[in-house]
């Protein structure tokens, strides 16, 4: 720890998060993980709204793990089981963190889901008692699920009637009408009852089946959601940290007031982060040693890219060209901690990049070789802008 400066604080400067950030996010190559699940662990959980995401963020992760494994993972061990949560934002957590994830971040998730589907069929002219209305869809929609054993949002929606009824999202020129099984899906995945399964097609497809996650795998009772948030804050901050509560608020997406009760009873120090007070678990506060260089691209939507609200200790002035315009990271090439580029894979496979700042000869060397050993992994597979918009420099690397 570096002298104290601010209000009596103790100092951790950007190098040595940096620094953090390479051993805990196993990103550094001798800090690297050789089981998938682990890949996911130093993050909490791996993005998942992109289901190419999951998989390229296990990847950077790992020493010799291929696509096979991290679909192994998911889908035959269920060792990480996809969850909608945190940001009502689609995670691959694992196992045993899935539902302390689900009973502290998910329940708003739920709550304004079943709000915007009560909205949607009152719009769509249904009437009557639309709260009894949800929770009969939900049971008839469990029931054949169960019964199917898996089954697609299309298929769903043929299972009964009710299913069928069409919602209506938007208005004008930006009206869409679907059924009530696609909502409804959200809707019980936010409540932990469904979980989505094998894709339909290769890794990167978004066409999901869905099962019960109570036939998929056994999450254990779930906790107390007040014991959840701290459990889930000590996760985060000995994954993030040291960071700002803020930074906690943002990744989960709760309110203030959430955020400052679910962190109160974790053991923290308070410390300086570049003039912004923040904290770090008081058996955390030790310094850590340099690490070897190191270099990685990241996926669009990595966790160690969305982890943060306030992220100039990684990130510098790049943001424009490396964010969308929604706040959305695009892919990321990182040195020793730092994004300084970006890059994209161009309509013929050649994954390419660009550097915003001089690195110097022997990691601009590492980030080539890195993007030729994407190229290939990658093999005929595209990779798209999903749940985002494609970024400045994916823009111009494409063109």
């Amino acid at each position: 720890m570096a002298d104290a400066t601010l209000s009596g604080m103790h100092a951790i400067s950007d190098a040595e998060r940096r620094a953090r950030l390479g051993r805990r996010h196993a990103l550094a190559t001798e800090h690297r993980t050789d089981a998938v699940v682990d890949a996911a662990r130093a993050v909490v959980a791996l993005h998942g709204t992109d289901p190419a995401t999951t998989v390229l963020s296990a990847l950077a992760r790992t020493r010799d793990a291929t696509p096979a494994d991290v679909e192994q993972a998911l889908y035959d061990d269920r060792s990480l089981v996809r969850i909608l949560s945190m940001r009502r934002t689609v995670f691959a957590a694992p196992r045993d963190v899935a539902g302390t994830c689900l009973a502290a971040a998910s329940d708003v998730v739920a709550a304004e889901q079943r709000r915007l589907l009560l909205k949607s069929l009152a719009e769509a002219g249904v009437s009557g008692d639309l709260d009894a209305w949800v929770t009969r869809a939900e049971q008839v929609a469990l029931a054949a699920i169960e019964a199917t054993g898996e089954v697609t949002s299309t298929e769903l929606s043929q299972a009964d009637p009710i299913l069928a009824t069409r919602v209506q999202i938007g208005s004008g020129r930006f009206v869409a009408t679907p059924t009530v099984a696609s909502r409804l899906l959200t809707l019980l995945s936010a409540e932990g009852s469904v979980v989505r399964t094998r894709p339909r097609g290769t890794w990167t497809s978004t066409q999901f089946r869905w099962a019960t996650m109570s036939s998929w795998c056994d999450l254990g009772e779930r906790p107390d959601p007040v014991v959840a948030a701290t459990e889930l804050a000590r996760l985060w901050f000995a994954a993030y940290g040291p960071a700002t509560l803020d930074d906690l608020q943002w990744w989960t997406g709760w309110t203030k007031t959430r955020t400052r009760a679910a962190a109160a009873p974790l053991d923290t120090v308070e410390v300086d982060l570049d003039g912004r007070p923040g904290l770090i678990l008081a058996d955390d506060t030790e310094p850590v040693e340099p690490l070897e260089p190191w270099v990685a691209l990241l996926p669009a939507l990595d966790p160690s890219s969305m982890g943060w609200k306030h992220r100039d200790f990684v990130l510098g002035p790049h943001r424009e060209r490396v964010f969308d315009v929604n706040g959305n990271a695009g892919p990321t090439v990182w040195v020793d901690g730092r994004i300084v580029g970006g890059w994209a894979q161009r309509d013929d496979g050649e994954v390419a990049f660009t550097l915003l700042q001089d690195v110097g000869a022997e990691a601009t060397a590492a980030v080539e070789r890195r993007a030729a050993e994407l190229t290939t992994m990658l093999g005929d597979v595209r990779l798209k802008a999903r749940a985002r918009g494609w970024t400045v420099v994916e823009k111009e690397l494409r063109s």
